[in-house]
């Protein structure tokens, strides 16, 4: 067994009231199989730290004494001194050193420094312990078992699925941009319109998108997934921010792609549904559920389709076999999620696509598809 171990400790005043949070979690599966939060009295930033990791480390014994770890700390000073790079001078860290190596003897362990903002479960733990000034630990209740019992990490995971595939499956996270004006006062915004930059709540979205992302692969209910490697994004100003803060997050490069601009909604670009229906009642209707109507000066589904196919085997030629995220709009993701069931042109209007929601497709080339989730919205507020 391998456990992940994620601690994190707080002091306000240093020295002042502290407290500290661990999380354990099953490398394997992302399943969370502990949290815990212990208040410390007064002590320093440093002594609180080292109390979180202790605390982890023992839960982490008791869950199984060889297993294998990865402890995963923002202090750069624990992770250091004990992986043996920065020698131990306060007495204080000393002894706690000493103990926290006690625990560990005889077991594999790798030491991890991660940004703050990957440790914000633990971070929350702290801060509940000097909230509350008591101690907790908890089993929660958690999925990502049972959702990994019938995943495959090779092939189609249903048994129903009659393809032989020869191909590695290239899993694609589509990530909707964050939020804009535009969004915001639900007026159309197409590819080929007004091009707004995201909203101080649209940066708050690709904040926390990033966040969940840079999960995948390694704790969360999509640690069963590969952790994507490069971030692939339409050429729009909302795009293309959102893709900075992904990429930012998870130290990943980032390509654009013409062929993920939305669709051009043409002369309807800026107005609100109401506003066309007013404007082009008759036009508008047609509209509606059809292939090959298109709007004035916009494009049809069936030319935005085509766009779409280039698009994936664009990303396919490039990355096959790769986990890769995808920023795009509503209408791109509906169109890879579409292709991937092989649906026609209401597969374009039955599926929610919220802003900075996440949902993923796994290809194997033109062989084979498999969805795994749409418009995955949990990380959000």
């Amino acid at each position: 067994m391998k456990l992940i171990i994620e601690a994190d400790g707080g002091s306000r005043g240093n020295p002042g009231p502290s407290g500290s949070g661990a999380v354990v979690i099953d490398a394997e599966t992302g399943e969370v199989l502990a949290e815990i939060s212990k208040f410390i009295g007064v002590a320093t930033n440093n002594v609180a730290e080292y109390k979180a990791l202790i605390a982890g480390l023992l839960e982490s014994y008791r869950l199984d004494p060889e297993a294998e770890l990865e402890v995963r700390m923002d202090s750069k000073l624990v992770i250091e001194q004990m992986a043996g790079g920065w020698k131990i001078k306060h007495p204080d860290m000393q002894e706690l050193a000493i103990e926290a190596h006690r625990i560990i003897s005889g077991r594999s362990v790798q030491w991890s420094w991660i940004p703050r903002e990957q440790n914000a479960s633990a971070d929350a733990l702290a801060n509940r312990a000097m909230d509350e000034a008591t101690d907790s630990i908890t089993i929660p209740a958690h999925s990502a078992a049972s959702v990994t019992t019938e995943f495959n990490h090779e092939t189609p995971s249903s048994l129903r699925s009659p393809a032989v595939v020869g191909e590695t499956a290239t899993t694609l996270f589509l990530v909707r941009h964050g939020r804009t004006a535009l969004t915001e006062a639900r007026r159309i915004s197409g590819g080929f319109g007004e091009d707004p930059s995201l909203s101080a709540a649209g940066l708050n979205d690709a904040q926390a998108v990033a966040a969940e992302v840079s999960r995948i692969g390694r704790s969360g209910p999509f640690a069963h997934l590969e952790s994507p490697v490069v971030v692939i994004c339409s050429p729009m100003n909302r795009t293309r921010e959102t893709a900075s803060v992904i990429a930012a997050q998870i130290g990943a490069s980032v390509e654009v792609l013409e062929e993920l601009r939305e669709i051009s909604f043409g002369d309807w670009d800026g107005l609100t549904s109401e506003e066309v229906n007013a404007k082009d009642h008759d036009l508008y209707s047609a509209w509606k559920g059809s292939w090959e109507v298109s709007p004035p000066n916009g494009e049809s589904l069936a030319v935005f389709d085509e766009r779409i196919t280039r698009a994936k085997k664009q990303i396919l030629e490039r990355h096959g076999g790769a986990s890769v995220v995808v920023v795009a709009h509503v209408m791109p993701i509906r169109g890879f999620v579409n292709r991937a069931l092989e649906g026609g042109a209401a597969a374009y209007w039955r599926l929610q696509v919220s802003p900075c929601s996440i949902s993923a497709v796994r290809l194997w080339g033109a062989q084979e598809a498999e969805v795994q989730f749409v418009n995955y919205t949990q990380h959000l507020s």
